[in-house]
């Protein structure tokens, strides 16, 4: 059965946010703060947080300057991951990525469906890894933050979460480095 591992330690992550909107400020910026709560009540560190317009180069640079952060493990992002022609999200993130973490989609999908029914096909949320951090894109409602934090990430960023979790094989993303 799946679950928490008491006998084992918690291990606490640094985990930075970032809201793609064009028009959210930090005082209206709901799903931002689902996010922040829910790390912090979880045990982890709010690195860092901030606010990104809708364009691909501004979420990418973002994107890099965490990457190439060693103190931050894991980005988890909000908005910008619809149809719309300003949605770009996603296509920043594959930008960055060294491997595509294809089963996050089609968890979030699965619970996602439960809720909001056939209308999770307009989202395209995704995660992967990029030079050992893991990045995550939500979409920007404050329901799918929830979703996507309470069903996956709240589990999968646990040490303590049986039988597998990301934070066991942090160690050992970046095996591939330096070889030919």
């Amino acid at each position: 059965m799946p679950g928490i591992d008491e006998t084992r330690d918690f291990i606490p992550l640094n985990i930075a946010v970032m809201t793609v909107s064009d028009t959210r400020k930090p005082e209206t910026d709901k799903s931002g703060d689902v996010l922040a709560e829910r790390i912090e009540a979880a045990g982890h560190s709010l690195a860092d947080r901030t606010i990104v317009s809708d364009e691909v180069t501004r979420i990418r640079a973002q994107l890099l300057r965490w990457i190439a952060d060693k103190e931050i493990d894991v980005v988890i992002s909000t908005g910008g991951t619809g149809l719309t022609g300003r949605d770009v999200t996603p296509e920043a993130f594959f930008s960055v990525y060294d491997k595509e973490i294809e089963g996050f989609a089609a968890l979030f999908h699965r619970i996602s469906f439960d809720k909001i029914g056939t209308s999770t096909i307009q989202s395209r949320a995704t995660a992967g890894v990029a030079h050992g951090t893991y990045l995550f894109a939500l979409p920007g409602s404050p329901g799918a933050c929830k979703d996507g934090w309470d069903e996956i990430l709240k589990y999968q960023l646990d040490y303590r979460y049986r039988p597998c979790n990301f934070v066991e094989i942090m160690p050992r993303l970046q095996e591939h480095v330096g070889r030919g």
